[in-house]
C-alpha cells in the first residue's frame, strides 16, 4: 500500500501533467501506485487529496464544480487549485 507521501507526490504529478482545467480521477492516482491492489488504497487517497484542498494545492470537484473538501460525498475529480 503507498504512503501518504507517495500518494501526494502522485497526486501532483498528475494533476500538473493533465494541466490547468483538467481533472484526473483519485483512482488514476493509486492504480499507478498499487495496480493490483488499488482499491484498497482509495480512503487513503481521499484523505490526502482532502488534506491537498485544505492547503490550497488542489480542487476537489463533482460534477464540474468545486466542492467543500471538509463536507462531500461520492465520485470526486481533482485538479490544479485554479483550473
Amino acid at each position: 500500500m503507498p504512503t501518504p507521501a507517495e500518494i501526494e507526490t502522485e497526486i501532483l504529478a498528475l494533476v500538473a501533467a493533465r494541466g490547468p482545467e483538467k481533472t484526473i480521477c483519485p483512482s488514476e492516482v493509486v492504480r499507478s501506485l498499487d495496480p493490483d491492489d488499488w482499491r484498497s488504497s482509495m480512503p487513503a487517497c481521499r484523505e490526502v487529496a482532502v488534506e491537498l484542498a485544505k492547503k490550497g494545492k488542489i480542487e476537489i470537484c463533482q460534477e464540474g464544480k468545486v466542492i467543500d473538501p471538509r463536507n462531500f460525498r461520492g465520485p470526486i475529480r481533482l485538479r490544479l487549485k485554479g483550473g
